[in-house]
Formats: C-alpha cells, structure tokens, sequence
C-alpha cells in the first residue's frame, strides 16, 4: 500500500489517512467555526477535541443543535465491539462523550456488539467475546458516565428490546444496499450480512422509550459510519428522526500507520498495562524522527506522523503546549526519547488512576444494565 493510499472499513483501518479525501468519500460534513460557536454558547466552552481536531466531522449536529435550542433533548448513542482489551485509542471518544452527556444533561445508550466480534472473527468463540465484554464493561464505567442517564445494552442480553426494531429496519434494507455500503462477499457468513440492522436498532430505541420521536446523536469514530449512512435512508420512512453523527479521527497506533488495533498489542497502549509495560511499548514507537540526532538537529523531525506527538497533543498537552511542541520538533530543537520521556511521564498516572476507577466500576455494573 502505497503512502497515498488509505482503507477505512468498519472493521479495518489502513494506511496515512486524508481525512478531506474520507469526508468526499463518505459524504460527511466538516464541523465548521459556526457550529464550534454554537456549542460553545450552550456549553459555555469548547472542548479540546473538537478545538485540536481530533472531532471533526458530522451529519446534521447543526439540526441537533437547532432541536436542542428549541428544549426538545437528544440522546446520545455509541457503542464497543468487544473484541479486545480497551486501548487508549478507545477512551478518546468515550471521555469526550461523557462531556456532551454533563453539558446537555442527556441520556446514553451504551451498545456492546457482542454478536458481531463473534461473527466477524475466525479464532473467538462466544465465550471468549463474552469475557471481553464484562472486561470492557468495566473501562465503560471508569469514564464516569452518570449511571443515571446511562444504560449499557449487550446485544445477545438484551436481544428482546432490540429485535424488534431491526426486523423493521431489515425489512428496509436490500442486500444490494448492504453489499455496495459494506464490501460483503459470497464468502460473508450470513450472520454478518444480517447484523447492520442489530447494530442501527438503537438509533431508534430512545423513541420507543420515550414514546415520541426521540433525536440521537452519535459520538464514534469515522469507520462507524457506514453503518448509520444505511439507517438514515430508512429512518424517516420508519417515522423516526435521522440519526445525527459526529465524528472523530484516530488515535494513531504505535507503528508507522493506522489506528490502535487490540488485535496488535504492540501498537496499542492499554488501560491494563504495567508501568514497565508502558515503558517498553512507549520507549520502541515509531516517531517522525531523524536516523542520528545530527541530522535532527540539523533537518528538525515530522511531528505529523509521530504517534507520539497526537497522543501528547490529545490526551495531556494544552493547545499552547502542543503548538510549542511542534514548533520545537521541526525546527530540530527538540529530539524524539525527550517526547517519548514525555509521554511516559503522563501515561503512568493517568492510567493508574484509571485502574482505581475500574476497580471500582466492580461494584456499579448492575446500576447501567437495562432492567
């Protein structure tokens, strides 16, 4: 794969990703000044992730914002393929969901797609996806989502509520559609030819339970979105409002490209390593770093292309701090093991204390599961 070429699929990322050229692809809508402006006058501030980028595409956030406006509350929509062990990459979207459930004061819907990672792996058996799912379960809850407003919906659990709903979505959706929109093969299994309705089901579970056309929107990451460019085609045949998205980019992983993969442990930062653990992945990442600190000295490095240059700007730098940084690594005045230092400095706390957070989450799991 050449370095101009990219895939982002739900189920593979690949390659130096142009996020302009994926916007044209999929057809989504770049967050403008405007809508930052917007959201900041019902906020009161505009997060870092969308300020830096890091969220930075959407379908209709303006229209949920204008309901919004009007007193009519949405609710927000994400979900977790349990397929691994939580990475950092996976926290980003999570933590800047939680601030979109305290600052509008609305309810999530929490979707762990049990059934797909068993679908779509070879090597799982449903056994192993079940125990990820209680591990993930448990990373879910250390972000601090209110247990109040938030409920986590297992699809092999909680299949009776969900049912329902896709039956009317599937009975929408032509294997044509699903085909062109997700590259299914005759080699596909059926059950994952069959899934997308299970997964765009809880686009629409908040209008059964309130009883009213409900809006969602749905904080995820971009290779997401296939599946809620097919439910938006149905959705208001169905009478309910098309579900709203905002997306994020990808925490790079720790290799020279695509996103975090549980399925690469060595690309990937989790919130169950050690310190030593950290060290060791930290210390051997692929940075955008000169062969001899000679020639960074002399040519600077590419901060555009170090893992751990985003994961500093993302999760632990302010916007000045980071803006610095990158100043420093181009002109060749700051060198590769100091951000690494960096890196390693922050990562160890934070994730310690997000330990003690899942710890705790041990006791709280009964408080987000649907009666």
């Amino acid at each position: 794969m050449s370095s101009e070429e990219f895939t982002v699929t739900p189920w593979s990322v690949e390659g130096d990703i142009d996020y302009d050229k994926l916007m044209q692809k999929f057809g989504t809508e770049k967050i403008s000044p405007e809508l930052e402006a917007r959201i900041e006058k019902i906020t009161g501030e505009v997060h870092p992730m969308l300020k830096l980028g890091y969220f930075f595409s959407h379908r209709d956030l303006d229209k949920i914002l204008t309901e919004y406006e009007k007193g009519n509350k949405f609710y927000l929509y994400t979900g977790r393929g349990p397929s691994g062990k939580i990475h950092m990459g996976h926290l980003l979207p999570w933590i800047f969901t939680k601030y979109l459930q305290e600052k509008f004061d609305v309810n999530l819907i929490f979707q762990l797609t049990d059934d797909e990672k068993f679908l779509y792996s070879d090597g799982k058996t449903m056994d192993d996806v079940s125990k990820f799912t209680q591990e993930n379960i448990l990373d879910i809850i250390a972000i601090g989502f209110d247990p109040k407003k938030t409920k986590i919906l297992i699809d092999t659990k909680d299949i009776k509520r969900i049912y329902p709903i896709s039956l009317e979505i599937a009975k929408r959706i032509t294997y044509s559609t699903v085909k062109a929109v997700f590259g299914f093969e005759n080699s596909t299994n059926i059950g994952m030819i069959g899934f997308p309705p299970i997964q765009a089901a809880p686009c629409f579970l908040p209008s059964i339970i309130e009883g009213r056309p409900t809006p969602v929107l749905i904080p995820a990451a971009i290779d997401q979105d296939p599946y809620w460019r097919v439910t938006r085609d149905i959705a208001e045949k169905m009478g309910y409002p098309k579900p709203a998205q905002i997306h994020s980019k990808f925490l790079p992983g720790l290799g020279m490209q695509g996103k975090m993969s549980s399925s690469i442990p060595e690309t990937a930062i989790f919130t169950t390593d050690d310190d030593k653990t950290i060290d060791k992945k930290i210390s051997s990442t692929f940075t955008g770093g000169q062969p001899t600190v000679e020639l960074q000295r002399k040519l600077g490095a590419n901060f555009s292309i170090c893992p751990v240059f985003w994961y500093l700007r993302y999760f632990f730098d302010t916007e000045k701090e980071s803006d610095e940084r990158a100043r420093k690594c181009k002109s060749g005045q700051l060198l590769c093991g100091e951000c690494k230092g960096n890196l390693k400095d922050a990562t160890k706390p934070f994730l310690t204390e997000f330990k003690k957070q899942r710890e705790k989450a041990k006791d709280q799991v009964d408080k987000f599961m649907f009666d």
